[in-house]
């Protein structure tokens, strides 16, 4: 699995930090940052929860082989 954030459709509201904390977070700027592009499969409900509740819907998991 592969985490894609589109940062020009991105508000940094956190609402993906609050669901996926290991994956996201805010920095100084108050910017999201993806903190692991390709997170193993534990995470995995994690980010889909986190890409569900993004309000722009700036989050795409892309399945890789």
């Amino acid at each position: 699995m592969r985490v894609i954030v589109d940062y020009n459709l991105c508000e940094s509201n956190a609402r993906c930090v609050q669901a996926a904390p290991s994956v996201f977070q805010i920095d100084d700027k108050e910017q999201l940052q993806l903190l692991i592009e390709q997170p193993g499969a534990e995470l995995r409900e994690a980010v889909e929860t986190a890409a569900a509740v993004c309000p722009r819907q700036a989050i795409t998991i892309v399945d890789e082989p």
